[in-house]
């Protein structure tokens, strides 16, 4: 069964920091490009990262570039979210996805793959 499962959320206070994992199943991370999104009920969904199959190349949207970091452990099908300096704002479900968000939107077909995704709560 081909799925992408996220963990790694919970509740955390303002400044805090958590990781988030993006494991991958019944096909190979390695091959894909791996994004990270959020959405806040009622709101749009958020593009927030996206690591290339090489792992230098990345993107960050301004809302989290300098706070967040995606990495990749292909040895581990798995592709991280550390989250620093967390802020309430940052309140949201997190999803990963063979989707990618770029500097000129979102790269997306029917086909990618979407994990069920985690909640992250920054509060006090």
């Amino acid at each position: 069964q081909v799925q992408l499962v996220e963990s790694g959320g919970g509740l955390v206070q303002p400044g805090g920091s958590l990781r988030l994992s993006c494991v991958a199943s019944g096909f190979t991370l390695e091959a894909y490009t791996i994004g990270w999104f959020r959405q806040i009920p009622g709101k749009e969904r958020e593009g927030l990262t996206c690591i290339g199959t090489r792992p230098d190349r990345t993107y960050y949207a301004d809302s989290v570039k300098g706070r967040f970091t995606i990495s990749r452990d292909n040895t581990k099908n798995t592709v991280y979210l550390q989250m620093n300096s967390l802020k309430p704002e940052d309140t949201a479900v997190y999803y990963c996805s063979t989707a990618c968000p770029t500097s000129y939107g979102v790269s997306e077909s029917a086909l990618d793959y979407w994990g069920q995704g985690t909640q992250v709560t920054v509060s006090s």
